[in-house]
């Protein structure tokens, strides 16, 4: 076994060639669909159940731990399978054959989308998809809810993570990621898992990392992007409050409309959501900024495999960050839920409300399709702005 190959590499299966990874975990970036759900659906079924690469109970085990680190679930969960059948090569080759389809994708639309001058009916199209944004994210937020609650380790310490997450999400901003980390630490100190001196550790040093990498546009944007990568808990969707303030209000690389063009695209595209940070990198700073915001967000999923894959089940088991993620993972549902008061603030068009409306009866009453839905968004936007609609 060479360095860096998992423990089980020598396990009864045939060890894939790398062309083969690349191939499956390539055609599940393409048809990924539908955000983290269905990104572990289609991993399950190619490793556990259709070659029969990985045991089911290891499969459950990986999901768990994912879940319990910072960042894109599923996109630690496929790296993490590629690292089980090759190594740190396996990992390299199947997490980025997972991301670049759609990242591909995003950056096309994005330019689309950002263009000086887009056509009418692109206008129109991004104006409804990105009417629908708000509705997303409380979508997103309440479907996280029960789980976590059943997880609760304290009720009232709950619901006070789960408020503090909102009120940050709708009110500071840039800083919102200071908030679920206080709320992991809390949640930590009150267990009495680690000392005084480790908890002054551990958040000190984020406030001067803040202000030390807030000057110049890369640098900006390298930090925006590593808060996406690396400091987000509760799912994919618990960028978007990271990103708001930062990318429209105090960069002012986009606007309103265009963050919401953003954050739909994200939605519609395959392969994870946090691709969505690749448009505000473009916005900033054109393909290359697009290219490095993308980079950066993904280096720490990577980061966390290649150096921890064979901790996982340590960490899994660790008292420590099943508290922190207890504490920060309410804070992150509130978050979510939080950030759609921005978003649907960031709406300019009377008519964008009635689409709002209409998603939010149709994802959260009804339990459509998200796709589907946002697509029907889009050709009402078409529609609209070729009536004439004020966009």
């Amino acid at each position: 076994m060479t360095d860096g190959e998992p423990a089980d590499a020598s396990a009864s299966f045939a060890t894939p060639p790398l062309l083969t990874v690349a191939r499956e975990w390539g055609r599940i970036g393409c048809i990924g669909f539908g955000g983290p759900p269905t990104h572990i659906k289609l991993l399950r079924q190619l490793c556990v159940d259709r070659r029969g690469w990985i045991d089911a109970a290891d499969f459950e085990d990986a999901i768990a731990t994912c879940n319990l680190l910072p960042g894109p679930a599923s996109t630690q969960l496929a790296i993490y399978c590629a690292w089980r059948l090759r190594g740190r090569v396996g990992a390299l080759v199947g997490g980025a054959a997972f991301i670049v389809p759609g990242l591909v994708v995003i950056l096309a639309l994005g330019a689309l989308f950002l263009s000086g001058s887009p056509p009418r009916w692109v206008l129109g199209a991004g104006a409804g998809t990105g009417a629908t944004v708000a509705a997303v994210a409380v979508q997103a937020g309440t479907g996280l809810i029960p789980s976590s609650w059943a997880r609760r380790s304290h009720q009232l310490r709950w619901i006070g993570y789960l408020v503090a997450g909102g009120v940050a999400a709708a009110t500071v901003g840039p800083w919102l990621v200071l908030v679920l980390l206080a709320c992991g630490l809390i949640e930590i100190v009150a267990r009495r898992a680690i000392s005084p001196s480790a908890r002054t550790l551990a958040i000190a040093p984020l406030p001067l990392v803040a202000g030390v990498v807030g000057s110049g546009a890369l640098v900006s944007l390298c930090w925006v992007a590593f808060k996406v990568g690396a400091l987000s808990y509760g799912g994919g969707f618990v960028i978007i409050p990271l990103m708001q303030a930062d990318a429209v209000s105090h960069y002012h690389w986009m606007s309103g409309a265009q963050f919401l063009n953003a954050v739909a695209l994200g939605q519609i595209t395959p392969g994870p959501v946090v691709q969505t940070v690749a448009v505000v990198g473009y916005a900033a700073a054109g393909v290359g900024g697009g290219l490095l915001a993308a980079l950066v967000a993904f280096a720490p999923s990577f980061g966390f495999v290649l150096l921890g894959a064979d901790r996982f089940g340590r960490i899994r088991g660790d008292k420590r960050a099943r508290a922190f993620l207890d504490g920060a993972g309410p804070a992150a549902i509130g978050a979510i839920l939080g950030s759609a008061i921005p978003l649907a603030r960031a709406l300019t068009q009377p008519w964008q409300y009635g689409v709002l409306a209409a998603a939010a009866v149709a994802l959260i009453l009804l339990r459509r399709n998200l796709v589907l839905t946002l697509l029907a968004a889009g050709l009402v936007g078409m529609i609209a702005a070729a009536a004439g609609a004020t966009l």
